[in-house]
Formats: C-alpha cells, structure tokens, sequence
C-alpha cells in the first residue's frame, strides 16, 4: 500500500469536537433538557436523511435552503423491485418532526405534542464563524389538533417565556428579543403580491441576491443585510397592514402574555422569516454583536406554522416551535465567559462547564501491581467515584505530575500496600499524606470533595 503525501483532514465546512470543549457542549444539553422537562416536552428523534420531496414541500423549492443549500443523492435501487429515491441530508428539522406527527398519526391522540431535539444538520452553504456545514440546533415543535389548544396564542408565549428561561439558565447575557406576525396564508398571499408591485420599480437598484428573491420569494427581500439596500427596503409595505383581523387579535394576545411574564420583546415589521411554512407569529433572539457572532448575531429564530401538516399530507395541525444554533449558542457562551474574566466579574452560569478535576487518580509502583490498581478503580467506580488509573511502568514523579493535572488526590499503590490491603493517599491541595485502610477508602476520598 503506498504512503499518502499528506494526512486526510475533516472535510470543509465540519469539525471534530474535543474535550474539555465537549463538556460545555454538554453542560448545554443538559441545561436544555432540565427545562424542557419542567415545561412537560419529551424527545423525538428523527433520521438525519429524508425524502428529497418533504423538504420541497415543507420548506419551499424557491428558498436558498431548498435551491442552493442541501445535501442531495439519488439512493439507486438494490432490486428490481426497489425504486430509486432522491433522498437530502436533512437542512432543517421541522418538516421532519411533522413528517413523523402524520406518520404515527399522533394527532389521533387527541392532546398537545410538545416535542424536543438535539442533533445534526446540514447545509452547503459558505462556512464561517458560526457557521458550518454540519451544524447542531437544539429545537422544540408544540402541534397537535384544534381541539388540544395548538392554535391558542399562550402556545406562542409559554414556547417564547421557555426559551426566555433557557437562555437566562444558561448564563446568556445581553439577549435581545424580537417578533412580528406575518398572518395567515391569506394574508401572506395579499401581502406578497403587495410586494411584488413595490419591488417592481426599484428592483434594478437592490443587489444581485435581492433582485433574484424579489421574482422567486418576495418576503426573503426583507431578511437582506446588504447595507446598500436598506433604505429601500425600509420604505417597502408593512405585513402588519395586511393582517386580517383575527391575526391582529392572536399577535395582541401573544403580546399580552408576554408582558403579563415579564418577557421583555421588541416588535420588528420586518421579521418575516423566508421559509414557506411559517404564519403568524414569527421571532428571532440575538445578542450584541462582538459577543462570539460577529455581525451575523442571531441565536436562535421560529415561529407558528399552522398549515404545515396540511402541506405534508397530512390533517390540520397548527403548531409553533424554535431551533436554537447550538455551534453559535456555543460561541457566545465562550465569548462571553471570558470577557467577563477578563472584566474580573463573578462567574457566569456558562463557566459550571468547566472540566472537573476527578476524584484520584491511582497509581500503581510496578507493572505488576497493575492488575490490583484496575481492581481497586472498579470497586472505587462502582461506588461513585471518579477515578483515573496510571501505569506501573511510571516512575513516581511522572505519576505525580500526571494525577496533579486530572485529580483531587493520588492513590499510591505498592508492594506493601497491597499486602496490607492499604492504600497510601495525599491530597494535591493541602499536602497532607496517609495511609487509609481499603475499607476506610470510599468515604475519605469522598469526604475530600
């Protein structure tokens, strides 16, 4: 076999998480699923590839998402009575909870579904800061028929309260709130076509990214951060002047729980949000920028998508949720905990991520002591310790420097200790050394935590 020239790395756009980076990432999760619990969601979890067609379906085949962005191959039959299928790393993982709601028919149930995920997904799109080609989202789906409340504007609020909550948990300082509602179909309909007519005139002026999403999805316009065409923009039709009556009545109602809370927000017009799914209530939390994200703040974004069960096939189920960039969530966490070390404030919650020292770490004097060293650690294991174990070909001082790096303690384990049935221990932190007996060991080093 011949040598390669170089070593293979990840592929562009993907990276490998390592520890104690891992613990944070953790710390995260963990945090997210405490609340969730509290607000009565339980986990789904959904394939990471699905038919080509729930995405254009579900998404929309004039998004960037759909148009530009996603993972797709043609699974070929394996026999003749196969068919081959087009099928896409999943971009987003909305229309596949929805997907799984029809197809487990949990509707017919008859209650609320409020569902959460963690996990990978994928978009071709220009890696950066923030941003990547696998990428995690924490998210959150509440669906279900009429009569379980789904369509009720408390189900907007408590998923906007939650995520208030999450954030505040989390030790996430600064966060902005923002929201809008762009109403039913109908009023996207009346809306759109609104658009269309004031982009008309002026769309030689907008850049060449606007120009195309004026012909293939108006709304998308009004999302654009190119700087040279905000003024235009600003100067474009408001949704709120397209909105029925009963969208108005659902958007004051959000609101009104929302102050009623104590969750602070900000109304924005131009929060539409380009994906084809959404009505209603649509929202997006940022923080300041120079706070880990650059200029590309958002944190975390959703909204209300009332008719996207129909779309799919399947019955009526409104339905609101959220996904929450987990890789930005992330950097944010990090940005922020070292400003504040460098500011020399207290420790934020995000800082509780940080790798704890294990309970001790063992070391054996002599490979053959090697074998009563792993005993030791599993009986020390069982019991609830955290415990490393070292190598008995270690002379004692590289034993000692290793322990110092991982462990509260150190575990010296040699000829006469074992004999004795004893172990010699001394802790790093105030030096003191002795001998405790096997029986004895457990509760000493636990009353060293």
């Amino acid at each position: 076999m011949s040598t390669p020239s170089s070593p293979l790395k990840a592929v562009r756009g993907t990276r490998d998480l390592l520890p104690p980076e891992t613990a944070l990432w953790v710390h995260v999760e963990s945090v997210a699923r405490s609340v969730f619990s509290r607000y009565g969601f339980g986990e789904i979890r959904t394939p990471i590839f699905e038919a080509t067609e729930l995405f254009a379906r579900g998404v929309g085949e004039e998004t960037d998402i759909v148009s530009k962005e996603m993972y797709t191959w043609e699974d070929r039959a394996r026999a003749q009575s196969e068919k081959a299928q087009s099928l896409t790393l999943r971009p987003e993982n909305t229309a596949g909870v929805v997907r799984a709601y029809i197809e487990h028919k949990l509707g017919e149930r008859g209650d609320l579904q409020k569902l959460f995920y963690i996990g990978p997904q994928f978009r071709r799109e220009r890696p950066q800061r923030g941003r990547y080609r696998q990428f995690w989202q924490i998210g959150v789906e509440v669906l279900g028929p009429v009569s379980s409340g789904a369509e009720s504007p408390i189900r907007d609020a408590e998923v906007l309260e939650m995520l208030a909550t999450l954030l505040d948990e989390l030790g996430i300082r600064n966060w902005q709130f923002q929201l809008n509602s762009v109403g039913s179909s109908e009023d996207r309909q009346r809306y759109n076509a609104a658009l269309r007519e004031a982009l008309a005139p002026i769309k030689h002026q907008l850049c060449e990214d606007n120009q195309r999403r004026a012909e293939t999805n108006p709304l998308r316009v009004l999302d654009s951060k190119d700087p040279n065409d905000q003024d235009l923009i600003n100067a474009l039709p408001k949704i709120a002047d397209y909105l029925d009556e009963a969208s108005r009545d659902h958007f004051a109602a959000v609101l009104a729980a929302l102050d009623a809370s104590s969750v602070p927000y900000t109304i924005n017009p131009r929060l539409v949000r380009g994906l084809d799914y959404y009505t209603r209530t649509t929202f997006e939390f940022t923080v300041p920028d120079g706070q880990g994200l650059g200029t590309q703040n958002a944190l975390l974004g959703g909204g209300r998508y009332d008719g996207l069960s129909e779309m799919l096939g399947g019955p009526k189920a409104p339905g609101i949720g959220f996904a929450i960039g987990e890789d930005r969530l992330i950097l944010t966490l990090q940005a922020q905990a070292e400003a504040a070390k460098n500011a020399g404030a207290p420790g934020l919650a995000s800082e509780t991520w940080v790798s704890k020292k294990l309970d001790a770490y063992i070391a054996p004097m002599g490979p053959e002591r090697n074998p009563a060293a792993l005993a030791l650690a599993r009986e020390l294991r069982r019991a609830g310790l955290s415990i490393e174990v070292g190598d008995g070909t270690f002379r004692l001082k590289k034993s000692f420097e290793a322990a110092d790096k991982v462990a509260h303690t150190i575990i010296i384990l040699g000829e006469d200790e074992v004999a004795t049935n004893t172990a010699t221990v001394k802790t790093f932190a105030t030096g003191e050394q002795k001998k405790i007996s096997r029986a004895d060991l457990v509760e000493a080093l636990n009353s060293k935590q």
